[in-house]
């Protein structure tokens, strides 16, 4: 007689269905309003989305990782971004602000401590947050992590990096900017063709750094746009250049460097192994200065928050979360 042994997979997780708001607002901080949105249940546990960028903004689906019967879910788009107003708007956009934003939403909300969840750009906004206002976080889910670092940004701008993956992207990319401009610095030469005066010019170099940021963080799924980029694509261009030629507003290596101050805090780091955008090291060396931290390493999923993997992942670590 044969005996058949029957192997179980787990069935992988799946996105919540969709949800609408039970309440929105705009939060006024000075010359800037800022969108917030609350989703789920107003007396659970309060989790903050924090999104990637600079200035790309929420969607509708970023409220569908968590469990709506269990957590107070609040979304916002940051200065500039998204639903934001003004779109586009760079003068007091930084770091420091988009932490005090978030601080002044928590203070609004009256709520005491909450759940950070955040991918690139919101991871970094995550971390920088919850090394400032320690005593105001539960715990921290970080995807993609990006950890602005000089290497991070010479990886992604340099010919020295991921470049040496897409080098067709790369040449398309550095060839849209005019000859008489273009140096070994690509980022410099991007940001002096941006804050220029030759429109055509910055459409074609905005252009251009969106197709190579998209093939980068996409890779085979990335499908070209033949569209010429609206004025509201040249303003988000704009701010991520304008966080990135100020270094993001940190200090070279402040993000690890303060990492002590969360060691006794529940934190999953989830990465891709096949993120270009922001390479695996970014977490490891994260999950070194962070021992309690769970890591974990996804062998085929890359930047984005999409694919059956990744949102697996990200919604185990929020069910987890609720055994809190």
């Amino acid at each position: 007689m044969v005996s058949i042994l029957t192997v179980h997979f787990p069935l992988m997780k799946s996105l919540f269905p969709p949800i609408e708001p039970f309440n929105h607002f705009f939060l006024k901080r000075g010359k800037h309003a800022v969108y917030v949105e609350q989703c789920g249940n107003p007396s659970g546990v309060p989790v903050i989305f924090l999104h990637g960028g600079p200035c790309s903004g929420c969607k509708p689906d970023h409220r569908r990782f968590f469990d709506p019967a269990h957590y107070h879910i609040i979304l916002f788009d940051q200065r500039g971004s998204g639903r934001s107003l003004p779109f586009g708007e760079l003068e007091d956009n930084t770091l420091p602000h988009l932490i005090a934003d978030m601080e002044a939403i928590r203070t609004t909300l009256n709520i005491e401590n909450w759940i950070l969840f955040g991918g690139s750009w919101g991871a970094t906004l995550a971390l920088a947050y919850a090394t400032q206002k320690t005593h105001r976080v539960r715990a921290m889910i970080l995807r993609g992590s990006f950890l602005a670092r000089q290497r991070d940004m010479q990886w992604f701008s340099s010919k020295q990096g991921v470049a040496s993956i897409y080098p067709e992207s790369w040449q398309a990319f550095t060839a849209s900017i005019p000859g008489e401009q273009r140096t070994d610095n690509h980022l410099a030469d991007l940001i002096a063709v941006l804050w220029g005066k030759d429109e055509l010019a910055i459409r074609r170099v905005a252009k251009a750094w969106q197709s190579w940021g998209g093939q980068v963080a996409l890779g085979l799924q990335y499908q070209e746009n033949d569209e010429h980029p609206c004025e509201n694509t040249i303003k988000q261009v704009r701010m991520e250049l304008h966080y990135a030629k100020n270094a993001y507003f940190l200090r070279e290596n402040q993000l690890l460097d303060a990492c002590h101050q969360l060691t006794h805090l529940p934190i999953t780091l989830i990465h891709g192994r096949a993120d270009f955008m922001c390479p695996i090291e970014s977490a490891w060396s994260l999950h070194q200065a962070l021992p309690q931290a769970k890591y974990v390493v996804l062998p085929t999923a890359g930047h984005i928050a999409q694919g059956d993997d990744m949102i697996d992942a990200l919604i185990e670590a929020t069910e987890d979360f609720k055994r809190m």
